[in-house]
C-alpha cells in the first residue's frame, strides 16, 4: 500500500505525498506516556507508521483505536495491526471517553476552519482530564493562514502546548505539537463538567 499512489488517487483524503519517518514517529511519541496508558487513539494513521511506534510503547492490555477514512488503508491496518481497533470514517466521528492520549497524522492545513474545529473539539471532548494530544504540522507551511489559524485553535483547547524543533529527517520536514490538559471548549460540547485551566 502507497500512500503516494493514494494521494494521487485522492489527494484530499490523503493529506501526504510521502509516508512519515521513523525519526517523526519518535518525536510524535516521545515524552506522552504511553508505557502507562490504557487507552489511545489514533487520528489519520495512513499505513501505520505512527500506529506501529505507539504499540510499541504500549502495554499489551492498552487499547488502541485508530480512525481512518480511506477504506484502503483502513482494510490494510486491520490486516497488519488485528490488535487495533480500526474504525473507517472520519476524525470528526471520535467518540470515545476518558483516553490518555491521542495521536493524529491529519492534514491541518488541508482543512475548512469548521472541519479543524470539530475535530478539536471530538479531541479534547474524548480526552480524560489530564489527557495529551500530540500532531505534527509541515515546517515549510507554518507561516501560511490555515497552519497559524491551528496553532491558535490548539493554545484555545488546551492549557499547555509545546513545539518541538524541526525534524529534519521527514519528507517535507516537519515539528511536533504535543499538548497536555484538555480546557472546557470540547468536554462542554459532550456534556462533561469543564477542566480547570492551568
Amino acid at each position: 500500500m502507497s500512500i503516494t499512489t493514494e494521494f494521487f488517487r485522492h489527494p484530499i483524503l490523503t493529506g501526504a505525498i510521502a509516508p512519515s519517518s521513523p525519526r517523526l514517529a519518535e518525536a510524535m511519541t516521545a515524552g506522552l506516556g504511553l508505557e502507562r496508558a490504557t487507552r489511545v487513539a489514533e487520528l489519520g494513521p495512513g499505513t501505520g507508521v505512527f500506529t506501529e511506534a505507539v504499540l510499541a510503547l504500549l502495554r499489551p492490555e492498552a487499547r488502541l483505536t485508530a480512525y481512518e477514512i480511506n477504506p484502503r488503508f483502513a482494510g490494510a491496518l486491520r490486516e497488519r495491526f488485528p490488535q487495533v481497533d480500526v474504525v473507517t470514517g472520519s476524525a470528526e466521528h471520535l467518540a470515545l471517553d476518558g483516553v490518555d492520549v491521542v495521536v493524529s497524522g491529519l492534514p491541518w492545513t488541508a482543512m475548512t476552519a469548521d472541519r479543524q474545529s470539530r475535530i478539536l473539539d471530538a479531541v479534547t471532548a474524548s480526552l480524560a482530564a489530564n489527557g495529551r494530544f500530540t500532531t505534527f504540522a509541515y515546517a515549510h507551511a507554518a507561516w501560511t493562514p490555515p497552519a497559524r489559524r491551528f496553532a491558535a485553535s490548539l493554545r484555545s483547547r488546551f492549557a499547555v502546548v509545546e513545539r518541538t524543533s524541526v525534524v529534519w529527517g521527514n519528507l517535507p520536514p516537519a515539528f511536533v505539537y504535543r499538548a497536555a490538559l484538555p480546557v472546557a471548549v470540547g468536554r462542554a460540547r459532550r456534556g462533561q463538567p469543564a477542566a480547570a485551566t492551568a
